[in-house]
């Protein structure tokens, strides 16, 4: 593995940097002291490239690859979560899933307008009884001919009130459990189909979170995703992409903690010195250090498997659990550097540690990810190769297509 990066990833990582002072600093505190969304910012990611990053340009996509999107992913919750939370959400969990599972028709119909940023997707598995616990899911999909009949209500569903189209889970075969779980898209506007916002977050006030309601909503059979009961490979399957981009902003979010604590550390004084100068405070940005290095190294390494279409659900878990908590940590670290006024919204260090509470509980929470890491190491739980495994990273995509 090259830990270097190549030129595409550098430049990569310069646009988002670039983007995320230019675009997303300006206007987040607003977005966050109002809770309101930043469509704004939409088009303009569009245009960067970032919400189709890893797809083929054939698809409307970049071409780039599965470390790219952990560079975007990184540079984006730098400046604020929730605006990392659109790609994880839109590109991660809903857009690759059609790339792994689609059929070629699918990827051709549904894949373009999402690279570009024509429709907002989410995806949408929780719901108010059933979430760490997938297999006590309600909602239930029964076929009519040529489509499916939709019943059952999604809660905690990031974008769900401005997607335009939703990946949503129901049980076709109730007795089956898991097995009996299958994948659909939904459009907004079809009937039966309603959404709303959640209010009240103490963190990514930025990002649109809501409910998904679904009343004998007529789906075609066009719009299943995968075969029926494969809903639960698709819905993990997914969550591997997803947790990849949270482990990876995670980094960006500690990045930004280190550096405006090591700023303020050499800018404020108390008892005429500087306080970088006392080791307690020392110790803190010490940790802020070892929790950055650590957490590339498990994100690079996802990215490294992901490339080369191996399974990476251990290894992503555990990036997903490290980095959360790591992040937690640094940012309550910072908070405490900055004394009173990291306690104000002056400073952006409160942002990030209110933000950076909710990745410890979505995506799998901590305690979930500590099961599953004693599982695979006493040998109970194992990974097995999926029938559509995410194709590896074909270089030949962007170079001779772009």
């Amino acid at each position: 593995m090259d830990f270097e990066l190549n030129e595409e990833h550098q430049m990569i990582q310069k646009m988002v940097y670039d983007f995320a002072r230019k675009e997303i600093m300006p206007i987040i505190k607003e977005h966050d002291r109002n809770g309101t969304f930043p469509h704004e910012l939409m088009p303009k990611m569009a245009a960067q490239g970032f919400l189709g990053v890893c797809l083929p340009v054939r698809y409307g996509g970049a071409g780039m690859d599965y470390l790219s999107l952990g560079i975007l992913s990184e540079g984006l919750e730098w400046a604020d979560s929730s605006v990392r939370e659109t790609i994880a959400v839109h590109l991660g969990l809903h857009a690759l899933p059609i790339f792994q599972w689609g059929t070629e028709e699918q990827k051709q119909r549904f894949l373009p307008p999402l690279a570009i940023g024509q429709n907002i997707a989410c995806f949408a598995l929780t719901e108010p009884g059933a979430g760490s616990d997938v297999a006590a899911m309600n909602s239930r999909a029964r076929k009519e001919g040529n489509h499916y009949i939709l019943n059952g209500e999604k809660m905690w569903i990031t974008l769900a009130d401005v997607a335009d189209r939703m990946l949503v889970f129901a049980k076709t075969h109730p007795d089956q459990g898991i097995r009996g779980i299958t994948a659909f898209i939904l459009e907004r506007g079809w009937d039966g189909l309603t959404t709303g916002t959640i209010e009240g977050k103490m963190g990514v006030r930025a990002s649109n979170t809501g409910w998904i309601n679904m009343n004998d909503v007529p789906v075609p059979e066009t719009h299943r995703l995968g075969e029926e009961g494969e809903g639960f490979k698709i819905a993990m399957s997914a969550l591997d992409n997803g947790r990849y981009t949270v482990a990876a902003g995670a980094v960006g979010l500690m990045k930004c903690c280190l550096q405006e604590s090591v700023k303020y550390s050499l800018e404020r004084r108390t008892f005429g010195k500087p306080i970088g100068e006392y080791q307690l405070v020392k110790q803190m940005i010490a940790q802020m250090q070892q929790r950055i290095d650590l957490g590339e190294l498990l994100v690079h390494k996802v990215g490294w498997l992901k490339n080369r279409g191996i399974r990476n659900t251990r290894e992503t878990s555990m990036a997903k659990w490290y980095c959360s908590e790591a992040a937690n940590a640094t940012a309550n670290d910072a908070l405490q550097i900055h004394g009173a006024y990291g306690y104000s919204d002056e400073y952006n260090v409160e942002r990030h540690l209110r933000n950076s509470k909710s990745a410890v509980i979505y995506e799998g929470t901590s305690q979930i990810h500590q099961l599953m890491q004693a599982d695979y190491a006493l040998g109970i739980r194992s990974d097995k190769p999926l029938r559509c495994e995410l194709p590896a990273y074909e270089p030949t995509y962007w170079h001779a297509e772009a």
